[in-house]
């Protein structure tokens, strides 16, 4: 990696992320950042347009119109940091992290392996490992909370039981499997496999996904990748995980699914393979899976986790490898979603890209073997500002971040590609002091209410699934496909900047296809 140009890069960090960090330090007054509230649209709508604000999309570059429009649209990143200076956030964040950083020093003393040697576990090793401080994530999605998406969630709607197991290598991960709890006897519901992003992307920051899915009928797996969270950081031979092998995501989400799938009559077969590594009790296989109905599988992943998702999506199409699973014979997954992949560096570094030298510097830091073959129903969700969220210097093309709708679209399969409008890489990681756009900026019943990207990500992520694994008489069967169109909802959320398109069928046999969102169908 050409780490001059990474550094040169990470000297670019905004007021943003700085003030951001300033922030949850109680110190934004002394450093000079100071709060603002979230802009507005740029203009009315005009007669002659979509019912959403076209006036962005119509400013050319140079001119004062662009450049204003970029600088209210840039804005949006620093909302959440600022919203979460709220004291009912900053009151609920401190109370979990501690409870987090507990439970973590309580698992280490009943089973002082997870501190092993080989293991390579501390304190800060993996990062995030005791989920405490931005890596609580959302503060309210815990049992501990008393809010809605709290202790109510966990004892009336849902019924989530923790699990370790063995990855292919031996080294211990931990996850969760989460199911409704009013779910009617005999029931076979469609699942749902997270994959996480990569570095600090514990399992916790995509608790939203979990319970957005369990709410909606879903049996849904969360875990933290190998070198991640509450995982080990190494297998016991020495191989890592996380960013220093990259190959665990795609490795690690085949596994996941595996566990996912298993059952007493199938049990986990690294679990056998590994047996007696540690003293550490594994969970033998899903004890949720007579839950699931194993033809209606879906998996969604962020960051490294999305570039995995890519990969696993892949296995079984022509000219692919075939699946490396040990459950199933072939590739049981049926539809996928992608949040923000890392594999194009103009996506993962926002505006930085436009920099001399940063676009290699950002490929070298995320780069991974990437699998961009199309196979099943997609669906792309991307940010604008990316990693290190930086203006846009000039205006960029507009049809660059639809390489997966253009290769999907080729092969005449189901895609959607949405890019977020004012949104950073860090829209689907809930990390508190974290540049993104707003995700708390009330807090209603003990939970956050309302946002800006996170509603968007969570609309066409649980219409996607539902369009492509519910069964007719299931809730969100009927209206998929609306919601899937329901572009005067959701379209002036969509980039300016980047087209957002989509191709595929209707239910009623109809052709939803458009390659320009934002410029109306």
């Amino acid at each position: 990696m050409n780490t001059k140009n990474l550094g040169e890069a990470m000297k670019r960090m905004t007021s943003a992320m700085r003030c951001a960090v300033w922030a949850m330090l109680g110190l934004a007054a002394l450093s000079g950042c100071s709060s603002s509230s979230r802009p507005e649209s740029v203009a009315a709508p005009r007669s002659g347009t979509p019912g959403w604000d076209r006036s962005c999309d119509e400013a050319r570059f140079p001119s004062l119109a662009w450049t204003q429009c970029e600088l209210l649209n840039y804005a949006h990143v620093s909302e959440a940091p600022t919203e979460q200076l709220q004291p009912a956030f900053v009151a609920r964040l401190s109370a979990q992290s501690l409870s987090n950083q507990l439970s973590w020093l309580a698992r280490a003393a009943d089973d002082p392996s997870w501190l092993a040697l080989r293991s390579a576990n501390t304190e800060l090793i993996p990062l995030c490992t005791t989920w405490a401080l931005p890596c609580v994530g959302d503060p309210f999605r815990y049992a501990q909370a008393e809010g809605l998406d709290g202790a109510p969630f966990y004892t009336g709607e849902a019924e989530v039981i923790p699990v370790v197991y063995y990855d292919q290598d031996c080294a211990r991960i931990s996850g969760r499997i989460w199911a409704p709890r009013n779910r009617q006897s005999g029931a076979s519901l469609p699942g749902v496999v997270i994959e996480n992003g990569s570095v600090q992307a514990s399992e916790t920051l995509y608790w939203w996904a979990a319970q957005l899915l369990v709410r909606a009928g879903y049996v849904v797996m969360t875990s933290d990748p190998r070198g991640q969270g509450r995982s080990d950081w190494q297998s016991p031979s020495g191989q890592q995980g996380g960013n220093l092998n990259v190959e665990v995501f795609t490795s690690g989400l085949v596994n996941a699914i595996d566990f996912f799938r298993s059952s007493s009559v199938q049990p986990y077969p690294h679990n056998q393979s590994c047996a007696g590594t540690y003293p550490t009790v594994v969970t033998a296989f899903n004890p949720l899976h007579a839950a699931i109905d194993p033809a209606r599988l879906g998996i969604a992943g962020h960051s490294a986790g999305a570039n995995a998702v890519h990969n696993v999506q892949a296995f079984g199409a022509s000219g692919a490898a075939p699946w490396p699973g040990l459950i199933d014979a072939q590739n049981p997954v049926r539809a996928a979603v992608a949040w923000d992949s890392t594999f194009n560096p103009n996506i993962s570094l926002g505006g930085l890209s436009e920099l001399p030298g940063v676009a290699e510097a950002g490929l070298a830091l995320t780069q991974t073997r990437i699998t961009l073959q199309p196979h099943l129903p997609l669906l792309e969700q991307q940010s604008e500002y990316g990693l290190v969220p930086t203006p846009f210097l000039t205006q960029p093309a507009a049809d660059s971040h639809l390489s997966v709708y253009q290769a999907w679209r080729a092969q005449n399969l189901p895609v959607m590609q949405v890019t977020l409008r004012g949104s950073t890489h860090y829209e689907w990681s809930l990390l508190p002091a974290f540049p993104a756009s707003s995700w708390c900026p009330q807090i209603v019943d003990g939970r956050c209410s309302g946002g800006w990207g996170q509603p968007l990500a969570q609309h066409y992520t649980l219409a996607w699934f539902d369009r492509w694994l519910k069964q007719p008489g299931e809730a969100g069967y009927a209206d998929a496909d609306a919601r899937l169109l329901d572009d005067a909802s959701w379209a002036d959320r969509m980039s300016f900047h980047f087209h957002s398109a989509r191709s595929f069928v209707l239910r009623d046999g109809q052709r939803a296809d458009c390659a320009d969102i934002r410029a109306g169908c």
